[in-house]
């Protein structure tokens, strides 16, 4: 069975940062693709950053770039999410996905087969 597990999320100043985990089991975190995806209250779900791979190679979304870094732990089976700069923009619940072989799925930052339960993430301004 698959889980994904994320944690890391809470309240944080506009500014702040934040870094979230996912922890997979059920899986290796270096033989899927991995994305992290946010959806703020009232706003549809969006891409924030996947790795692929079979690319090696991380995409983001406008809103990540500069800002958040994917990152992966193959010993620890887990993916983080780094978010610096943090703006009240941000808040939003934050989830990870993952898919075997997504193909373009991962680059264009569309969803993936397996989700997390998600991390709440607020910034006040």
């Amino acid at each position: 069975e698959v889980q994904l597990v994320e944690s890391g999320g809470g309240l944080v100043q506009a500014g702040g940062s934040l870094r979230l985990s996912c922890a997979a089991s059920g899986i290796n975190v270096d033989d899927y693709d991995i994305a992290w995806f946010r959806q703020a209250p009232g706003k549809e779900r969006e891409g924030i950053a996947c790795v692929s791979s079979e690319e090696g190679t991380t995409s983001y979304g406008d809103s990540a770039k500069g800002r958040f870094t994917l990152s992966t732990d193959n010993a620890k089976n887990t993916v983080y999410l780094q978010m610096n700069n943090l703006k009240p923009d941000d808040t939003a619940v934050y989830y990870c996905a993952a898919e075997a072989d997504s193909r373009a799925a991962c680059a264009l930052l569309l969803p993936l087969h397996y989700w997390g339960q998600g991390t709440q993430v607020t910034v006040s301004s």
